[in-house]
């Protein structure tokens, strides 16, 4: 999880005391058995259902309620579990083979509830103690010992019906005790689609208007609802003036404050771009309260039209404090990459706004950064801020943001839109290492890859994203493909 300085504190909670938070989720939970054993095998149905409880309790994390039916035994309790959960809402299902069980005691309860579902296929211990076990003296008794450790049996009679039945389906195979894999993966699994209900119900702004002749950025609105869910506020350039012309000199004094406790303000700014950006950054707060906004991608050329040109050549400092408030901005109008923005925020991983800017062969690196907001919870150091006499390849001029990812594991992302109509994941993982950076007034980090720079770099463009990825701290691609699993979307990892 990103570690937010004290500074970003206030930011954070302001903003998300006004944005749409998504609800708690709720993990469905059902064990499976066959209810002719129970009169068989004296205990079973105990064991097993206290088996089925060990499980809801790993699955119990901040904020996720576990709705447990316990074991579901005969093909009328499937269909009573099914009504259950689709009242309920889960957002995802955890199906507990505990023993042999028929398929009849799954399909109905998944084809109701309409919703992912993990298989886990867990043993009570890594082995049977087989010499324990053949000292038993009751035939009866050890069938029943070894029904307690079946749950493998019944897992591929589950997959036919649900490959029949064109359900999507995901195992977790291990143990029950002392297994962290299986609770690694459990735990990214809720992870994921904690992430997902949060894209769901998240607001994303865009405001003004493409990068004239930039087309891998032209993006499509419904494909993206579509996928994602979610609401598009489509929001004029305007109104941020308006708002930016009703803001305070107490409100600005306050921002101008904020600057300078949040970053590292360089001595040749001018005390009269300071109070600019600052007053921006009151009117962008305000919008972003407004309009409920969980995201934000913007450009504006501002020609034409002098209020408008003063408001959006001052906005880099303001969206900067936004998205280390976890609401992430990206530049260029760029609706992909404040999708993967937004993913790994809601992540912890943070997610900065970044394109290619060199390649060091000597060192073996890719230089990445890009122009605009920075995400401060995830940089090497305080952020600086300096004033620039030009926005190379945009109109105006003024304050802008310098900064470097925090040296360690970082992974990137991009929201491809591809040929056929449909949203894929581009994932790489690396690391964000030190040595010297282009000091121009803009993020850029050095990115060293398991697979060398020259290869990552072919890979990666091999695929057809767009120019602009996300990058965030941690190696998290294994939780981004379980969210690409989640939303049907096909993941690409090339390192």
């Amino acid at each position: 999880m990103v570690n937010r300085p004290d500074f970003l504190y206030h930011t954070l909670n302001k903003m998300l005391t006004k944005t749409t938070i998504a609800p708690g989720l709720k993990v469905g939970l059902f064990g499976i058995g066959l209810n002719a054993y129970w009169e068989q095998f004296e205990g079973l149905e105990k064991r097993l259902s206290g088996y089925v409880d060990v499980v809801a309790g790993k699955l119990q994390t901040n904020g996720t309620e576990v709705v447990n039916l316990g074991l579901v035994d005969t093909p009328q309790k499937a269909f009573e579990a099914g009504n259950r959960f689709r009242t309920e809402g889960v957002d995802i299902i955890f199906l507990y083979v505990t023993t042999y069980a028929l398929s009849s005691t799954v399909l109905p309860v998944i084809k109701k509830a309409k919703v992912p579902v993990i298989v886990l296929n867990l043993a009570p211990e890594a082995s049977i103690d087989y010499t324990a076990f053949n000292n038993l003296k009751d035939r009866t008794a050890m069938t029943g010992e070894w029904l307690a450790y079946c749950s493998a049996c019944p897992v591929p009679e589950i997959a036919n019906i649900f490959k029949r039945s064109n359900i999507p389906f995901y195992q977790i195979t291990g143990i029950l005790h002392g297994d962290d894999h299986v609770w690694n993966e459990a735990t990214e699994w809720i992870e994921a689609a904690k992430v997902a209900s949060q894209m769901y119900h998240n607001t994303l702004g865009l405001m003004g208007n493409y990068y004239s002749g930039m087309l891998d950025i032209y993006s499509n609105l419904a494909l993206h609802c579509a996928t994602f869910g979610g609401h598009i506020e489509i929001i004029e350039v305007d109104e941020l003036s308006a708002i930016r012309a009703d803001v305070s000199g107490e409100e600005v004094k306050l921002k101008v404050d904020e600057f300078y406790s949040s970053f590292d303000v360089q001595d040749d700014c001018e005390p009269a771009e300071i109070k600019r950006a600052a007053l921006t950054a009151v009117a962008l707060d305000k919008l972003v309260q407004k309009h409920n906004l969980g995201s934000l991608a913007y450009y504006h050329k501002g020609t034409g039209n002098a209020v408008n040109e003063d408001t959006m050549s001052s906005v880099i400092v303001g969206n900067s404090l936004l998205t280390a408030g976890g609401i992430p901005v990206a530049g260029e109008y760029e609706v992909k990459n404040a999708q993967a923005m937004k993913i790994m925020e809601c992540f912890g991983a943070g997610g900065s706004f970044t394109e290619y800017y060199a390649m060091d062969f000597t060192d073996d690196v890719v230089l990445m950064g890009h122009d605009g907001p920075c995400h401060p919870a995830i940089a090497e150091g305080k952020i600086k801020v300096k004033p620039l006499l030009v926005y190379h390849g945009k109109v105006g001029n003024g304050l802008s943001v310098e900064m470097s990812v925090s040296h360690g594991p970082v992974t990137l992302l991009s929201v491809v839109e591809t040929p056929d109509g449909k949203i894929m994941f581009l994932v790489a993982e690396a690391e964000s290492v030190a040595g010297p950076i282009l000091e121009i007034g803009n993020t850029n980090s050095r990115y060293k890859f398991p697979i060398g720079a020259r290869n990552f770099v072919e890979s990666w463009n091999a695929q057809g994203p767009a120019h602009h990825c996300a990058v965030g701290k941690g190696h998290i691609a294994s939780k981004i493909k379980k969210l690409g699993d989640l939303l049907g979307l096909q993941t690409i990892r090339v390192c």
